[in-house]
C-alpha cells in the first residue's frame, strides 16, 4: 500500500473535515460536506478515513495535531527507544547534537523529553482517528464486507498505538470514543494489565475481521492483515510474560498464535537476507507488517509521503545526520563469517550502495553505522522512501521457538531456529559493495559457517541460543530493548549510575522482571490530572 500522494492528501482532508464542529441548530447536513454522519456512506471516503489512521503511524515529527497555536513536536522514532536505550546502539552524531537522546540513554529523562512527548501526542492522535472509524462505520451504508475489513484495520491500529504507549509509559487512559473537552478532567489511568487487556481485545477483533495477506489486491498490499493482528497479539503476550502479567498469560498462547500464522501459508523467509531492507524486500513474503512510505519532492506536512528516518541514521558525510550507531557489543555478537553482519553494519571504508563511506569519529560514537537504513539520497531529505519493517516472518519463527523452548518442545525450538540460521548462511553480500555498482555480490561464506544448533539443545542453553539469534537477526530493528527487559537482562547491561536511575522508575505493579517507565508528558499529565510515573 504505497499510499499515493493524492490519496494521502485526500485522507488528510477527510479527517480535517471531521475535526470541525457542527452547530447544534442545524437540522440538515450541509450539502456536499463530509461529516461523521455521512463519511461512511461513500466507500472512497471510508477507505480514506482508515488511511488517515495509517498516516499517523508514519509521522515522525510535525505540528501537534489539533493545537490552534501550531505547536511543533520534534522527531521520534522507535530506534530511539528500542536501539539507543539498549546495548545495541549509542546516540551517535556529534556529542552535542540531539542531547535529548542522551537523556533517554542515561535515564536522565525529564517529562518534557521531546521524543517521549511526541510519541505520546502522536499515539493519542492515532487512537482518536481510529475511534472515529470504530464508532461511526457501523451506521454507514457501504458494502458490509468492506465495512468489516475497515473496522478491523481500525481496531488493529488502535491496538498498535496503545502497544507503543504501554511498553514505555505503563498503564494509560483507555478511550473507546473521543472524550469531549469537558470530560478531560475526568480521565483516569488504567493499570498495565487493563491496558494490555484492551489491546488484546482490539487485536482479537481485528484478527476476526481482517483478511489474510493474499486476499488483498496488489494496490492494498501493506494493509493490516489477520497475520499482523495475531503477530502483535503474540508479541504483546510474550512481553507481558516477562513483565506485568496481570492477565495470567502462558507461553502456550504464544505457541498457538505463532503456529496459526505459520500454518496460514501466507509467509516465508525471503531467500536472501541482504534483500530484506531493500526495495525488492518491501511487502515481500517475509513481511507481516511494515509502515509504508514513498518518496516525493515534499517536506513535512499533510501531504508528506516519505520519512526522515533514513536521514537521521545515514552517514553525515553523505546526506545524513549519523545517529543510532551500532555498538562493538552488537558487532561482537555475530558469529564468524555471518553474512548478516555486513548487511547490518557499516564500518569506515565500506562501500554502501556503490558509494564509499568514510566515518569521522568526531561525529560518530562507535565507528559504525546502520546499513539496514542506507538508501540513495532521496529527492527531499524529509521524504525517504524506505518502508519501516515492524514484524518479519523470522520473528514469528523465533517467537514460536522461544514458546516451544518454554513448553518442553526443545527439538521443535531447535528446528525453528535452524530455519533462520540456514537462510542467513546462504545470503549474498548487501547490494552495492563495489564502487558504482548496485549488484548483490556473493558472500563466499565458508563451509561450516552458522552450523545448525544441536538437536539435543535444551533448557537455559537453548534459550540463550534463541536470544542470541534474535539479537543478530534483528540488529538495529528496534527490538533489542524489549527483548532485554522481558527476559530480565536489561539492568545488567547498564552502568551502575544509569541502572540506579532506571530502577528508580520501575513500575510499582507486580512485575516478573524490573520494568522501567518513561515520564508522561507534563502538559497532559496536568491537564488530564494523571498520576506521574515513579521517580519523576
Amino acid at each position: 500500500m504505497k499510499t499515493a500522494h493524492a490519496a494521502r492528501l485526500l485522507a488528510f482532508t477527510v479527517l480535517a473535515a471531521l475535526s470541525q464542529g457542527c452547530d447544534s441548530f442545524l437540522d440538515k447536513e450541509p450539502l456536499g460536506t463530509t461529516t461523521q454522519g455521512n463519511l461512511f456512506n461513500d466507500p472512497t471516503n471510508a477507505v480514506q478515513a482508515v488511511n488517515a489512521i495509517y498516516d499517523v503511524a508514519s509521522w515522525d515529527q510535525g505540528p501537534k495535531w489539533g493545537d490552534p497555536n501550531g505547536q511543533f513536536v520534534p522527531q521520534t522514532y522507535e530506534w530511539m527507544f528500542g536501539d539507543v536505550m539498549s546495548d545495541d546502539a549509542e546516540k551517535g552524531s556529534s556529542p552535542s547534537d540531539f542531547p535529548t537522546l542522551t537523556e533517554l540513554k542515561t535515564w536522565n529523562i525529564p517529562p518534557s523529553n521531546p521524543p517521549t512527548t511526541t510519541l505520546w501526542v502522536h499515539s493519542f492522535t492515532g487512537i482518536a482517528r481510529a475511534n472515529t472509524v470504530i464508532n461511526n462505520i457501523d451506521a454507514g451504508t457501504i458494502d458490509e464486507a468492506l465495512k468489516q475489513r475497515l473496522k478491523g484495520e481500525a481496531y488493529f491500529l488502535r491496538a498498535y498505538f496503545y502497544f507503543s504507549l504501554v511498553k514505555l509509559f505503563g498503564g494509560v487512559p483507555l478511550f473507546e470514543k473521543t472524550p469531549a473537552p469537558t470530560e478531560a478532567s475526568n480521565v483516569t489511568r488504567a493499570s498495565i494489565a487493563e491496558t494490555y487487556a484492551f489491546i488484546e481485545k482490539d487485536l482479537q477483533a481485528a484478527a476476526a475481521a481482517l483478511p489474510e495477506k493474499n486476499a488483498y489486491p496488489a494496490a492494498d498490499l501493506g494493509r493490516a492483515t489477520k497475520g499482523a493482528a495475531n503477530a502483535y497479539l503474540a508479541r504483546a503476550i510474550m512481553y507481558q510474560l516477562g513483565t506485568v502479567n496481570g492477565n495470567n498469560h502462558t507461553w502456550q498462547e504464544v505457541y498457538d498464535l505463532t503456529s496459526t500464522i505459520i500454518t496460514s501459508g501466507q509467509y516465508n523467509l525471503l531467500p536472501n537476507y541482504a534483500a530484506i531492507h531493500q526495495d525488492i524486500g518491501e511487502n515481500s513474503s517475509e513481511s507481516v507488517f511494515e509502515i509504508q512510505f514513498a518518496t516525493s519532492n515534499d517536506g513535512y506536512g499533510p501531504i508528506m509521503t516519505g520519512t526522515t528516518n533514513n536521514i537521521f541514521q545515514n552517514n553525515r558525510k553523505t546526506f545524513g545526520y549519523g545517529f543510532n550507531n551500532p555498538t562493538q557489543s552488537l558487532v561482537d555478537e555475530f558469529e564468524p563469517n555471518d553474512p548478516r553482519l555486513e548487511a547490518t553494519i557499516i564500518k569506515d571504508g565500506d562501500v554502501v550502495l556503490g558509494i564509499r563511506n568514510v566515518i569521522d569519529r568526531t561525529e560518530n560514537a562507535t565507528g559504525y553505522l546502520n546499513r539496514k537504513v542506507a538508501i540513495l539520497a532521496p529527492n527531499n531529505t524529509s521524504s525517504g522512501p524506505q518502508n519501516i519493517r515492524k514484524v518479519r516472518y523470522a520473528d514469528i519463527l523465533l517467537m514460536k521457538a522461544e514458546a516451544a523452548a518454554q513448553t518442553n518442545r526443545s527439538a521443535e525450538a531447535v528446528a525453528l531456529v535452524n530455519q533462520v540460521r540456514q537462510r542467513a548462511r546462504t545470503s549474498t553480500r548487501p547490494p552495492g559493495t563495489t564502487v558504482g555498482s548496485l549488484t548483490y555480490e556473493p558472500a563466499n561464506t565458508p563451509a561450516g559457517t552458522l552450523p545448525d544448533l544441536s538437536a539435543g539443545l535444551s533448557g537455559q542453553a537453548l534459550l540463550n541460543a534463541i536470544w542470541h539469534e534474535r539479537r543478530v537477526e534483528f540488529g538495529e530493528e528496534s527490538l533489542r530493548l524489549w527483548d532485554l527487559i522481558r527476559t530480565g537482562r536489561y539492568m545488567a547491561t547498564l552502568p551502575p549510575d544509569v541502572r540506579a536511575r532506571a530502577l528508580s522508575h520501575v513500575t510499582t505493579e507486580p512485575s516478573v522482571n524490573p520494568t522501567p517507565l518513561l515520564p508522561i508528558s507534563l502538559t497532559d499529565a496536568q491537564a488530564w490530572k494523571l498520576p506521574q510515573n515513579p521517580g519523576y
